[in-house]
């Protein structure tokens, strides 16, 4: 029987990864080893129990208590906290689904690569703050990454039976998010809700919000660097509005392949999970006679400078990608806090990027796992002033 893990199992990715697992037989079907969760330890306790999983963690060391209680008499343990998860992330699984938000999933997937198990990442920051450090560990352990993101998925797809020597152009599509209509001056008024209204995709609040400001998009642009090793000038983006096509990948003859779905992660979450074989997912099949007419326009940089970061920290490499996601990420607690605007955030992180510029410039070979905790501690105080400073002049 196939064992497997799943990192991030309360979150969207997850909730939508044990919903295939169910629809394929849950535990009759597969050995569960780990779940792990954060805040919503009810929701931990019920997938455990369904899915009799060896152990579940959540990540705060207060929700301990109530975990236990609610798997009394299951046979699950119960364990609770970061270090717990990491050593969930030390026992064996076949495949292990990598979903959990931000610069905290990267040591747990780092871990379960020396398994030499099959990693479903989800977690895009993996590879934008250790991109080199994590396909190096893969190699070393025999282990294979697969991604889940829809873009890079779609690409995975995209060069099956290719050579990415023929690759002329690699181009990711985003919908704009929430804002892609807002007139540019309006923008720094928007508020949370505002931005959390995706027209497409139902996804997590955060991710939902760096859609809209184009910074999930910039981590997904220093990603496919990192994990398909094109230049960056081959990577383009474009402005998708009905997210129908996923990605393409331009070759030299001028062939261009795309990858298209209906907007559902069960696509790419369920193409992990079956490869290297296809199975039938719960998805909507398109219809393109209904659908009628796709559009498509270059994104704007005034109104998505997160595009442009990316393309200066892919010519800095080194530990800029780790400072990089770090600013973000505190950048976006403090627009969620009311404390900054939605143009704000930008701000935060050039600024950073700019005030740590000096310390950046560790060669990828001689980078370590604790340089790039390191550079996203010091940057996460960099960042936090900075925004504590934007919030006072607001």
């Amino acid at each position: 029987m196939r064992s497997l893990s799943i990192f991030g199992a309360t979150g969207s990715i997850g909730e939508q990864t044990v919903d295939l697992l169910t629809r394929a037989g849950g535990a009759d079907a597969y050995r569960v080893v780990a779940l792990t969760g954060g805040r919503n330890v009810a929701r931990l306790a019920e997938m455990a129990r369904a899915l009799r999983a060896e152990v579940a963690v959540c990540a705060d060391d207060a929700g301990l208590p109530e975990l236990r209680e609610r798997l009394a008499g299951s046979g699950v343990e119960a364990a609770a906290g970061t270090a717990a998860i990491v050593e969930a992330a030390e026992r064996p699984a076949d495949w292990v689904m990598s979903s959990i938000v931000g610069a905290a999933g990267l040591a747990p997937g780092f871990r379960a690569l020396r398994h030499g198990s099959t990693l479903a990442l989800a977690n895009k920051e993996s590879l934008v703050t250790a991109g080199p450090l994590l396909m190096a560990e893969a190699a070393r352990h025999d282990a294979r990454i697969l991604p889940v993101d829809s873009e890079h998925s779609a690409i995975f797809q995209a060069l099956v039976g290719e050579d990415i020597a023929a690759v002329e152009r690699i181009i990711l599509t985003a919908s704009g998010g929430a804002l892609r209509d807002w007139p540019l001056e309006r923008l720094a008024t928007a508020t949370v809700a505002e931005a959390l209204a995706h027209p497409n995709w139902s996804m997590g609040q955060r991710i939902t919000i760096d859609s809209a400001s184009m910074f999930n998009k910039a981590l997904e642009v220093i990603e496919t660097r990192e994990f398909f090793g094109v230049d960056p000038d081959r990577i383009e983006v474009i402005i998708h509005p009905e997210s129908l096509i996923h990605s393409m990948v331009g070759y030299r003859d001028g062939a261009v392949m795309a990858h298209m779905g209906a907007p559902d992660m069960r696509h790419s979450i369920g193409y992990a999970l079956n490869w290297p074989e296809r199975s039938h997912l719960p998805v909507a099949r398109l219809d393109l006679a209904q659908i009628g007419q796709m559009t498509f326009r270059a994104p704007d940089l005034a109104r998505y400078p997160a595009l442009r970061l990316a393309r200066e920290v892919m010519a800095r490499r080194g530990l800029a990608g780790a400072a990089f996601n770090a600013a973000k990420e505190v950048a976006l607690d403090h627009f969620l806090a009311g404390a900054i605007g939605f143009m704000d955030m930008a701000g935060v992180v050039e600024d950073t990027l700019t005030a740590l510029d000096p310390g950046l410039g560790h060669e990828n070979d001689a980078m370590t796992l604790e340089d790039v905790q390191a550079v996203d501690h010091l940057a996460r105080t960099r960042a936090g002033e900075i925004a504590r400073k934007q919030a006072g002049e607001r």
